[in-house]
């Protein structure tokens, strides 16, 4: 799929509408974009290969659009495989074409690749490098942990194009007719979500940019109302709260724990809260939990007690959570146990090695099934979390 985006920039990437679960982990119902671009000038440039899913179809797109012209130049903005895959391939089929990167995608290209001649072909980069093809200039701006060590961004002066590597990047493919913000928010948070302090730095460098058009490795080209997506990426980045409301995630083995979860829930939009959502983490989508607990500014964690400790879904979406720097939340803790409640213990000890964490007091214990104490209780939590 070729798409000009000026006269001389080329979109030559490929929609993959046929894979389950990107990296793996991720369920992508719409599919994914793997997005390289050509820039034809005096020396011919490639921003960027593709997965190895598309490699014939990303190949014939980019010999397409070269129309017999020779290739002088790839850019290497981030080795992950899923954008790298075809480098190789690629400096086979030109061997005079030169790799522009920096120390870091040098210092692991031969963990990836062999490339003959590598010392010889490469151009090392560093912090605003730039680059000239003719009537296009490139200037480079390192991304270190957005999100590996070696990321960098790319400037096109001329047109005032941001290739923005990762960043910016959304599930879904070109043509999926769908919100960006919700796809981008779940891709954010799960993959980048780590790297806040990271992703402030680049975007402070960003600000010294005129940008018209962002470019990224996954997901449409970004050419209207930029201020809304570094706007999204600013309140992403820094911790805070996107939207008031709360998200309920429940870990419950035979319904009772469920039973509480749901209550709670009816009890908050009684008590006028607008915003409620309720994940099954033993069934429902892991990364739209994780997405949902940044959105808003109250979490709650309800879940059984199993071996003396929590819940397995609880657990493991515990530690996500605290993996992705998890913080600036208001959190409440549900527990149910028959004979020996160790949940709320479990869920306290992770909760409380995240930062600037509010806890409601105290958590709340069920006995195998709530009574009317419990219920008590949790009109109590509502109203606090209201």
């Amino acid at each position: 799929m070729n798409k000009q985006i000026t006269d001389s920039i080329t979109y030559i990437g490929v929609d993959d509408k046929t894979i389950d679960l990107f990296e793996s982990q991720y369920v992508v119902p719409n599919g994914i974009s793997y997005n390289s671009y050509l820039i034809k000038d005096e020396k011919n440039l490639v921003m960027d290969t593709v997965d190895k899913r598309a490699t014939d179809e990303w190949y014939k797109n980019l010999q397409d659009a070269l129309n017999g012209e020779k290739l002088d130049y790839l850019v290497v903005s981030h080795l992950e495989p899923d954008h790298a895959y075809n480098i190789q391939m690629l400096c086979e089929k030109y061997p005079n074409m030169k790799i522009v990167g920096n120390q870091k995608i040098f210092a692991f290209i031969p963990q990836f690749f062999h490339i003959v001649n590598l010392e010889e072909r490469k151009i090392v980069v560093g912090e605003g490098d730039t680059l000239s093809t003719g009537k296009h200039t490139f200037q480079f701006i390192m991304a270190p942990m957005v999100h590996w060590p070696e990321v960098m961004m790319t400037y096109e002066s001329t047109n005032k194009i941001l290739f923005a590597a990762d960043a910016f990047g959304k599930f879904g493919t070109l043509d999926t007719d769908e919100d960006w913000t919700c796809e981008a928010r779940r891709y954010y948070f799960n993959i980048v979500g780590k790297y806040g302090v990271q992703v402030q730095a680049v975007l402070n460098k960003a600000k010294t940019l005129d940008i018209k058009t962002i470019c990224p490795l996954h997901g449409p080209i970004l050419t209207e109302n930029l201020d809304y997506y570094l706007n999204k990426y600013n309140t992403w980045s820094s911790y805070e709260p996107e939207d008031k409301g709360v998200t309920i995630c429940y870990a419950s083995i035979h319904g009772n724990t469920k039973e509480v979860a749901e209550k709670f829930a009816d009890m908050l939009k009684k008590e006028g809260v607008d915003k409620v959502s309720l994940f099954d983490l033993a069934r429902d989508d892991l990364a739209e939990a994780i997405e949902d607990a940044f959105r808003y500014d109250r979490l709650v964690l309800a879940a059984s007690s199993y071996n003396a400790d929590v819940f397995p879904p609880m657990n493991n979406f515990l530690h996500q959570l605290q993996g992705k720097n998890y913080q600036k939340r208001k959190i409440a803790i549900i527990e149910n146990g028959t004979w020996a409640p160790s949940a709320g213990k479990k869920m306290l000890e992770v909760v409380q090695t995240m930062k600037d964490v509010t806890l409601c007091e105290p958590i709340i214990t069920i006995r195998s099934r709530m009574n009317e104490k419990n219920i008590e209780e949790l009109q109590l939590l509502a109203k606090e979390l209201a």
